[in-house]
């Protein structure tokens, strides 16, 4: 049985921390052939102390620090102490299936790949009108783009990216460690680099994962932000624009889509119809297709649009303001 170590970044989650680890501890998996580094980015609230109860009970748990704070620090103190052949990364907001870690183990070996993901559930913890409504929203094509871990498949597929994932020791001395100067994104960059390199990384059907979204539009609206800010600064850092995929600034040409044409139009005035053709065909499809969750589902119609544009905009806006505030500098 191959040594598989794990390792979850995280810096205050206390909400959900221990119901991460539980779920990795009934993995069923050998309990002596994996251990779990939890690397804390000098938490504020109660996770360290969460997870320090672990550690006293469990052999296979252990906490270490990272005064940098972010992913790719934690990601990398977690490699550099680990001893397994296999590093499977875990985030603290998911629930693992008890099958999780033997799953991607089993088809990292029989697929010969570099990096293997499964399929996540996305779910809340706190289950209302509003947040159940955002939970399709984060699954749905329309409001996520072509990302088949977050919509599905139902077999197995070669993928740029997977969530969470599970890598051959000796790919990160091949392609690298984790780009420390990614706070976001850092994930996507590596696994572009490992097929650069020539790796594989494949996505396989299994719902193992459960993740656990925000459950406020405020929270919706600030993480988004950051994401659409992040894509641009990506590129910047790592002057390459195949660093991420084009679903990746869709919002941002949407929304120059309406912005452009409508400044343009004082100097011609017929470039205002397409702004207007723009939104009107977003509505459109936005309606439609909340109508059609909403009767599904049984879910509110305005919960449903307004997570849809929340999401949409926030996004876009950040891809905006992150080129005026980074390509010129």
């Amino acid at each position: 049985m191959e040594k598989v170590t794990i390792i979850i970044p995280c810096r205050n989650e206390e909400k959900y921390i221990g119901k991460c680890i539980d779920s990795i501890l009934q993995q069923d998996y050998p309990k002596e052939d994996f251990d779990v580094f939890i690397v804390d980015g000098e938490s504020t609230d109660r996770t360290k102390d969460i997870v320090q109860e672990y550690c006293t009970k469990e052999k296979n748990i252990h906490i270490l620090d990272n005064p940098e704070k972010t992913a790719p620090f934690a990601m990398n103190i977690g490699i550099e102490n680990s001893k397994g052949e296999i590093i499977i990364r875990m985030d603290a907001h998911a629930w693992y299936s008890p099958k999780y870690v033997s799953t991607l183990v089993h088809y990292l070996k029989t697929t010969n790949a570099d990096n293997i993901g499964c399929v996540w559930i996305t779910d809340v913890l706190n289950k209302t009108a509003k947040t159940l409504s955002i939970k399709e929203v984060l699954a749905s094509p329309f409001g996520v783009g072509n990302s088949s871990f977050r919509t599905g498949t139902d077999k197995i597929m070669e993928a740029d990216t997977v969530p969470f994932g599970c890598y051959r020791r000796e790919i990160f001395e091949k392609a690298g460690y984790y780009n420390t100067k990614l706070t976001r994104n850092q994930d996507i960059e590596l696994n572009k680099r490992i097929k650069a390199n020539g790796g594989k990384i494949y996505l396989i059907p299994d719902a193992l994962c459960t993740y656990y979204a925000r459950e406020t539009f405020g929270a919706i609206a600030q993480n988004n932000y950051r994401n659409g800010l992040w894509n641009i600064l990506t590129v910047k850092i790592t002057k390459n624009f195949s660093s991420l995929s084009l679903r990746h600034f869709i919002p941002l040409i949407f929304l120059l889509s309406l912005i452009l044409p409508s400044v343009f139009a004082a100097l011609w005035w017929p470039l205002c119809l397409i702004s207007a053709l723009s939104l009107t065909c977003y509505l459109l499809a936005l309606c439609i297709i909340s109508l059609k969750l909403a009767f599904a589902k049984k879910l509110n119609f305005f919960y449903l649009c307004w997570t849809f544009i929340v999401l949409h905009f926030s996004y876009a806006t950040g891809s905006l303001v992150g080129i005026f505030k980074h390509v010129k500098k």
